[in-house]
């Protein structure tokens, strides 16, 4: 089945099978390979990406579903030579071990700190009049479906910390 999206800003055409993921279409079909394939069951945020505006686990998602979307994977976010925010805090407070969650991760921070700003509400937020403020409780509660198995959990949340002061 044919399918159009925006990925990173470029408009892409694929035929596919319709039982193609979203990470699939993107490490295999697009070779965008920093989006990593973790579980493969949407446990562990691996494969996070950004698609029109929110956050998904990619891997389970169907590519078709997609059909004119916009998604921002970590190759959309930065570039070597300019870093995204959130990227640039990841690299100054060492927010990656071995570098295998990272870019889900960072795909995740950057839809949180959103999330907060629109007021999306979450389990731990305390003013339930969707006012939530990006305190660490709140950081970490609405990551907690990004798992780092090197534990490098407070260093990501001194970069998300870092990036909400910024914007703040």
């Amino acid at each position: 089945m044919p399918v159009s999206f925006e990925v990173n800003g470029n408009n892409r055409s694929l035929k596919l099978d319709t039982r193609t993921t979203l990470l699939d279409a993107l490490r295999e079909h697009l070779h965008l390979t920093g989006t990593k394939k973790g579980c493969d069951h949407g446990q562990c945020g691996a494969c996070t990406v950004i698609v029109n505006g929110e956050r998904i686990n990619s891997c389970l998602s169907l590519a078709l579903q997609h059909q004119g979307d916009s998604i921002t994977t970590i190759e959309g976010l930065g570039t070597p030579e300019k870093l995204h925010p959130m990227q640039a805090a990841f690299v100054k407070h060492d927010g990656y071990q071995c570098g295998y969650c990272t870019p889900g991760q960072i795909c995740s921070a950057v839809s949180v700190l959103k999330e907060i700003e629109r007021g999306v509400p979450s389990h731990v937020q305390a003013d339930i009049t969707g006012n939530a403020q990006p305190t660490n409780i709140e950081m970490r509660e609405r990551m907690s479906g990004n798992i780092c198995r090197c534990g490098a959990y407070s260093n990501i949340a001194e970069a998300m910390a870092e990036v909400a002061g910024a914007q703040a």
